[in-house]
This record gives C-alpha cells, structure tokens and sequence, in this order.
C-alpha cells in the first residue's frame, strides 16, 4: 500500500549555536567564515533529516534535490524547516516534495524540491 497523499507534512523547529558551526568546521577541516551566520549545509540538513527521518521518512531514496537560499539564517535563531507532499506517483513509486525554512521572522531562509523514491518503504510496509 502506498501511503503518501498530496499536503501531506513535516516539520522540525531546530536554533543552531555557535558550538553547532565549529563542530561543522571541524567536520569539514577548515573556517566556515560564517561568523554571525548558520552554514546552508547545516540548514539544509533539517531538510535532508525530514526527508529520511519523517517525511517520507526511513528508507528514502534521493532522486534529485534542489535549494535556493534566499537569505542567510543567524546563529541563535529559530528555524523551522518544512515539506510537503506536492505529487504522488503510486504507479512509480515516486514522491514530489516541496522544502521551506523559515526564520522567527517568516523571513524564508530557503525553499526548493526534492524527488524521492520510495521503493523501500512500500516493501517494509508490507512484510
């Protein structure tokens, strides 16, 4: 059974400190130069962890994903990234959302899409 309809969402509410960006350069090995500013690799994680962890959720498969910042989102800000479920297509097993962080503001820090295939998914429901 394939359980994705369209408007269908997600959505996670994260402020990332100072200690989040120094952590993530020295994942990466170097100066973020972010100063006062949150990475868009971190903002557009929240994305990617509602893609796999509720929305479709486990097991999804990225087929494409594209952002646009629009603005840059401040250290010690809240953020509240979100996705909806746009198109569904059962037949393929594919699903298209649509991304959306915003700050406090309502200032939007990003949007874009994401296609998903949710083949795995439809199997563990089954069995």
């Amino acid at each position: 059974m394939f359980e994705w309809a369209v408007g269908q969402r997600a959505s996670l509410e994260r402020t990332f400190g100072a200690r989040d960006v120094e952590e993530l350069a020295t994942i990466v090995g170097g100066n973020l130069d972010g100063g006062e500013h949150v990475p868009t690799a971190l903002v557009g994680g929240l994305i990617s962890t509602l893609l796999g962890t509720r929305l479709p959720g486990r097991g999804t498969n990225w087929m494409k994903q594209t952002l646009r910042f629009r603005s840059r989102a401040r250290v010690g800000e809240r953020l509240v990234a979100t996705v909806e479920v746009v198109r569904v297509r059962p037949d393929k097993r594919l699903v298209n959302l649509r991304a959306t962080c915003v700050n406090d503001a309502g200032a939007t820090i990003c949007e874009g899409e994401s296609l998903v295939l949710a083949l795995e998914m439809e199997r563990r429901t089954r069995g």
